[in-house]
Formats: C-alpha cells, sequence, structure tokens
C-alpha cells in the first residue's frame, strides 16, 4: 500500500470496520471523527493513508478484511457484546480473530439458528442489508400447526402488513404440513416471527439457510468457516 495514497475518509472508516461508508457520513457529520488531531466533518473529505484517524478518541486503522460464515446456534445474541452478559455470536470465534473490529451482519434472534456472516468489511454489511441491494434470504421454518393453504395465499399476495409496512416475499413452499420454505428480501426485525404471527400461527423452530449466496450447508452448528476474500468481489461489484 503507497504510502502517499489518498483516500476517501468515509471509505477510510469502513475498511476501518467502524460502519459501512453510508453510516460513515453520518458519524462523520456528527462531530466524532479527528484527522490529525483536527475534527473532521465535511463530507467528501480526502485524507492520507498515513493520516492519524480517530473516532470517539481512539486511534483506527485500516484493517485486513476478514469474512466468516457461522452456522449460528439458539442461544446467542448477535451482537458484539451484551450488557447482560449473555453468550453472543462472537463467542463462537477463536481469540485469533479478536482485535480485528469483526461484527455481524444482520440480525438472528437467539432462538433462531442458520447462516450468518460476521466481517470487518461495512461495505460488505451495507450491500447485504441495505434494501436496494435486494438480497433474499431463505428460511426453513416450522409451526406449531398445519399451515392452511389459503394462508399462503395471503402471504404472496401482499397482504400481510407490519408497521414498517407492505411485506412482499419472493416465494413459499410448503415442505411438510407444518414445515414451509420461505424466501424474501425485507430485512425487519423477526419479520419471519412477525408474517406467521398474524395468521395466528407460532414460530417452533426457525433457521436461515441462505443469506443471499452464501449457505450453513455442510457446516456444523456453532462453527464456521473462513471466506476467502475473493468471493466478495461480486457482491462489491454491485457497489458500482
Amino acid at each position: 500500500m503507497c504510502l502517499n495514497k489518498k483516500i476517501r475518509l468515509n471509505r477510510y472508516l469502513s475498511q476501518s470496520g467502524i460502519s459501512s461508508r453510508r453510516e460513515a457520513d453520518k458519524l462523520i457529520q456528527s462531530g466524532s471523527v479527528e484527522v490529525n488531531g483536527k475534527v473532521i466533518s465535511k463530507l467528501g473529505t480526502n485524507i492520507d493513508i498515513k493520516d492519524i484517524v480517530k473516532f470517539n478518541g481512539n486511534r483506527i486503522r485500516i484493517q485486513n478484511k476478514v469474512y466468516l460464515l457461522i452456522n449460528k446456534p439458539k442461544g446467542f445474541i448477535t451482537t458484539t457484546k451484551d450488557q447482560f452478559n449473555r453468550k453472543t455470536v462472537m463467542d463462537l470465534i477463536p481469540n485469533i480473530f479478536h482485535g480485528k473490529k469483526l461484527f455481524p451482519v444482520g440480525r438472528l434472534d437467539s432462538n433462531t439458528k442458520g447462516v450468518l456472516i460476521i466481517t470487518n468489511d461495512g461495505n460488505i454489511s451495507e450491500i447485504l442489508t441495505h434494501p436496494k441491494y435486494d438480497i433474499q434470504k431463505i428460511y426453513n421454518v416450522t409451526l406449531n400447526k398445519k399451515i392452511d393453504d389459503n394462508d399462503i395465499k395471503v402471504i404472496l399476495s401482499g397482504k400481510i402488513f407490519l408497521k414498517e409496512g407492505r411485506v412482499k416475499v419472493k416465494f413459499i413452499r410448503k415442505i411438510k404440513n407444518n414445515k414451509i420454505k420461505i424466501g424474501l428480501c425485507l430485512g425487519w426485525n423477526r419479520i419471519i416471527r412477525r408474517i406467521f404471527n398474524k395468521l395466528n400461527y407460532k414460530i417452533t423452530e426457525l433457521e436461515r439457510i441462505f443469506f443471499g449466496k452464501f449457505s450453513n450447508k455442510n457446516i456444523k452448528i456453532g462453527n464456521f468457516i473462513k471466506l476467502d476474500n475473493n468471493l466478495m468481489i461480486d457482491y462489491l461489484k454491485l457497489k458500482k
């Protein structure tokens, strides 16, 4: 890396694992970022790669990118730390990865298992979670009772409304009487559980089996694999 290389400040923050580039703009405007001892709040600012950059008073540096694909078990909170000392997905990661400013992408509640990405790449995080990139998530759902075919039609027709708006799904298929597979691009909090709660079903088992092109197939529950950085090239092209 050239020591004289110029870089946008928001990109520097993103590559430091602080946030996505979009969120970095908000941090800059909030006055939380210093460059060489001076608060920078102007968007579009270019800095030198060797400048001293601080966020909330702590120096940050560009990180080597890490991408981990975890098959999350139930009982783990999808966050970097928990004030109540509950187990988080970061507890599933060996110490060798600690200190790399990793964070989980998207959310799975404590009782949901399945595929989860953990990284320090804010750009990938934005691509996988921002609605404009239309990244599909696929879930296996087990219900407390047989699902009515009419309810499947209701979900497909877009007649389910939650507080965020109308629910649009890509597909929904019955696997067994009380088991279905559903795909959607929305990332609203606990959306799958809320969809079926609207129709008076309770979910007894929920697993995300695909997050974009990433699957938990062949990864034992609670285990992870380290993804090759080259696998992310196609996703990064979505930013262009």
